[in-house]
């Protein structure tokens, strides 16, 4: 987590180069109050944060606070090799003291503006450092309570401020009075921004990259969902267009015939041919079907106006009142049983006289090569 500590700037001096140099107190042990959102927990409304000494003066701690970039007021994010030209306006030497309770650096500000600022009353400190926060509560040696421990701090700039809630002591962060008096100069301000349900306190920058990453992280679920749904259309439709083909070639099977049902159908249209032709032989029945033949045998016996308007089914019951009166002929059974029909006979005297007449008058005709 990124904290701040704040103290008045003294004993400033300018180098004949026009750099000002100064010895700042850059951080104090003791307890600081938070707000519960500041250190990630908005459960809480204020957290008592212990510094201990062993923290604050350990070797690695004092060390990290040497060669650290100095800014004029806090960047938006910590300072590193990427961005340090961006936001540094000099740096801290590597004299770093124990001075009490307090730490003591020294510090050079090379920048004329950020010079300017300074002597025109910009003169607190501010310094920016990271730390890990144990949770486990505690008394100090004084006998004061605490929620958490600030440990493993590390350096990271030295920020020059406006004067302000600090005053001439240096302290981290703001607490629970400053803040409801004046936001001004305020500490990183965290955002709440929940993923997968969970609340979690983030910077400003860190709410924006998140906010991204989630919003890119919906987007690529919609884009999925949109192919998996035109997927499962275009499947659909696949199998719609498969059903109707089935159903063609069923619907074609059923139109083919067996032996035994084209044996049938045959034995059936000669029977309707049969009666149709018993009942009006006029009617033509090629290239008609059972329907038209009915249908014309009915108007040729009865007239138009008894099949005008009426249904295959009454058309049908009509025909077959008609073929009840009627057996139609079939030549080839009446041959197989009857045998063929008699000729003509011619009687024995019309033959004689056929033979005489014939004789009488063979003269009249003249025979080939006669002279």
């Amino acid at each position: 987590m990124l904290f701040t500590d704040k103290i008045a700037l003294s004993g400033t001096r300018r180098t004949g180069d026009g750099y000002l140099v100064a010895d700042a107190r850059v951080a104090r042990t003791g307890i600081q109050i938070y707000l519960g959102r500041e250190v990630g927990r908005p459960d809480m409304e204020q957290v008592r944060v212990y510094r201990a000494p062993e923290q604050v003066f350990a070797d690695e701690a004092m060390a990290s606070f040497a060669h650290r970039p100095v800014t004029n007021d806090h960047p938006s994010e910590a300072v590193n090799a990427k961005n340090w030209k961006r936001y540094s306006v000099g740096q801290t030497g590597d004299e770093v003291k124990q001075d009490g309770k307090f730490l003591r650096i020294p510090m050079v500000v090379m920048d004329q503006a950020a010079i300017d600022d300074i002597e025109a009353g910009k003169s607190e400190l501010s310094n920016g450092y990271g730390c890990d926060l144990d949770w486990t509560p505690g008394t100090t040696p004084e006998g004061e309570a605490y929620d958490a421990m600030q440990i493993r701090i590390r350096g990271n700039h030295v920020a020059i401020v406006k004067a302000g809630r600090a005053g001439p002591e240096c302290r981290i962060g703001d607490s629970w009075a400053a803040i409801t008096t004046e936001q001004k100069d305020a500490p990183m301000s965290l955002k709440t921004v929940t993923v997968d349900g969970i609340p979690v306190e983030v910077t400003d920058q860190g709410a924006t990259v998140i906010n991204t990453l989630l919003g890119r992280i919906a987007d690529a679920g919609k884009a999925k969902d949109t192919l998996v749904a035109d997927h499962e259309k275009a499947l659909a439709t696949k199998d719609a267009d498969l059903a109707k083909k089935d159903a063609e070639i069923d619907a074609l099977k059923a139109k083919v015939l067996d032996d035994a049902a084209l044996d049938a159908r045959v034995q059936a249209r000669g029977d309707l041919v049969a009666k149709a032709k018993a009942i009006a032989p006029e009617v033509a029945t090629d290239g008609k079907s059972d329907a038209d033949i009915r249908r014309a045998v009915v108007t040729a016996k009865l007239g138009d106006a008894a099949v005008k308007d009426k249904p295959t089914a009454y058309i049908d019951a009509r025909f077959d009142i008609l073929a009840e009166d009627v057996k139609p002929s079939d030549p080839v059974r009446g041959v197989i049983k009857d045998g063929p029909a008699p000729t003509a006979k011619t009687s024995v005297t019309d033959a004689h006289t056929a033979m005489v007449t014939g004789l009488q008058d063979a003269w009249k005709t003249p025979t080939k090569g006669a002279a």
